[in-house]
């Protein structure tokens, strides 16, 4: 028996592309709502920040309006997300800036 011959694939023609190795990133931002000494709890439980670094990233929230709180992949990055909506915080995921 002899072994199939390659087959040649057209390129796509679409410029887009996903480049997998792009980490994501999940945003937390600033709401009206929630203590600044809760927001730091949760980066604590959630993310296993320490105190301070849990802090830092709570005031940036609240004086930027937003902070990176984790960078990873697409998915691990929306379980994060869903996460931060589950203690009642507003939170996004997108590709990180390159």
């Amino acid at each position: 028996m002899t072994a199939p011959s390659p087959v040649e694939l057209d390129q796509p023609e679409s410029d887009e592309f996903t480049d997998l190795d792009t980490p994501w990133v999940t945003l937390v931002w600033n709401d009206p709502v929630n203590l600044m000494s809760y927001v730091s709890y949760v980066f604590r439980t959630y993310f296993g920040h320490s105190r301070e670094k849990a802090d830092k990233l709570m005031l940036q929230v609240h004086q930027e309006g937003r902070a990176v709180v984790s960078t990873g992949g697409r998915e691990e990055m929306e379980r994060d997300v869903e996460a931060m909506h589950g203690y009642g915080l507003w939170a996004t995921c997108q590709k990180a800036d390159a």
